[in-house]
């Protein structure tokens, strides 16, 4: 059995020019509490764009093997590994213990193989796909513990969406039209409009065409000070940036804006005014945990979600569909299948 094995690996900072496919990455052994995962599919999140370019204050080990979420068959278990059996469908929770993120502090599922803490193993239903499942962790993990862990979204709510059609974004759309709230999506073009309305979302803006806040206002009215009149129940924002400030603007008094990252910019202009004046809940919400996992993955299983995924790719073309995720040109998931 040959120890080589092909993978995507980054070998410096930088652009996505310094990820390269070789053919050569040694196969990972096995060591105690851990298995060895043969890769059936990986998915890319905005994340992996971090990590090919740096991040300050985070050392990441170089070269390393990118992809967070990855979902495969267990292909050799070390002996003081109970549970779990060569052939075993089987999710990857990406935090592995005392480490870290896979695809950023250790190898991840951009990859033939991978090596797995077991506690990290989460069993995949017969009915739940390879790609189905690697489209879950980061994106619909993240989606279902801001939304639904935290109890945040009610049915008949209006939520706000910023950023609709990415990972996180279309996760959000599809768990909060389950949760049975009126969704109003963001989105850079007409197409990903129509995408988004097709996935269920109720409204749609195109925030290069008009001011997403001023567009909320004029439909659902200014937010009152002394009454609940006005504006959106939840804003969900992840970019941060110049969107911050308008988020704010557009809340109802009482609302709610989710934050769980900041791909346009951490430190957007703030204006405490309207936070105080409507009195607002600023909610963050920091990844997700296996329950979060176990119940999409049930979802899925039951028929109740199905994940919105862009495209598959070949390993060879892995860098291509991180560049689109970096240019915002996906609609979901973009799906590495090794």
């Amino acid at each position: 059995m040959s120890q080589t094995m092909k993978a995507l690996v980054l070998h410096q900072h930088g652009t996505l020019e310094n990820l390269s496919v070789v053919n050569d990455k040694a196969k990972p052994e096995l060591r105690p509490g851990h298995v060895v995962v043969c890769v059936r599919a990986s998915s890319f999140n905005y994340h992996d764009v971090f990590t090919v370019e740096g991040m300050p204050g985070i050392k990441v080990p170089l070269p390393v093997v990118p992809g967070l979420d990855l979902a495969g068959t267990v292909d050799a278990v070390a002996e003081d590994v109970t549970g779990w059996q060569p052939g075993d469908r089987v999710l990857v929770n990406p935090l592995k213990p005392g480490v870290g993120l896979m695809g950023e502090m250790t190898d991840g599922g951009m990859a033939e193989y991978a090596l797995v803490d077991a506690s990290q193993l989460i069993s995949l239903p017969e009915t739940v796909s390879f790609t189905q499942a690697a489209s879950l962790p980061v994106a619909y993990g993240t989606a279902h513990r801001m939304l639904v862990t935290h109890n945040t979204v009610k049915a008949g709510d209006k939520v706000l969406i910023l950023g609709a059609s990415g990972g996180v974004g279309t996760a959000c759309v599809v768990l909060a039209k389950k949760l049975g709230a009126e969704v109003i999506a963001c989105v850079g073009s007409a197409v990903k409009g129509a995408a988004m309305k097709a996935l269920g979302a109720d409204e749609v803006v195109n925030y290069r065409e008009e001011d997403f806040s001023r567009w909320t206002i004029e439909k659902y009215g200014k937010p009152q000070r002394r009454t609940y009149e006005g504006g959106v129940d939840v804003v969900i924002n992840f970019t941060g940036g110049e969107t911050w400030r308008p988020s704010l603007k557009c809340l109802k008094r009482g609302g709610t804006l989710l934050v769980c990252g900041a791909t346009a910019g951490y430190d957007p202009t703030e204006d405490l005014r309207y936070v105080w004046s409507f009195e607002l809940n600023i909610k963050g919400s920091n990844s997700f945990y296996k329950d979060d996992l176990e119940a999409l993955l049930q979802l899925v299983a039951d028929g109740a979600i199905t994940p919105l995924i862009d495209r598959e790719l070949p390993l060879d073309r892995a860098a291509e569909g991180l560049r689109l995720i970096r240019d915002r040109e996906v609609l979901g998931k973009v799906i590495v299948t090794p």
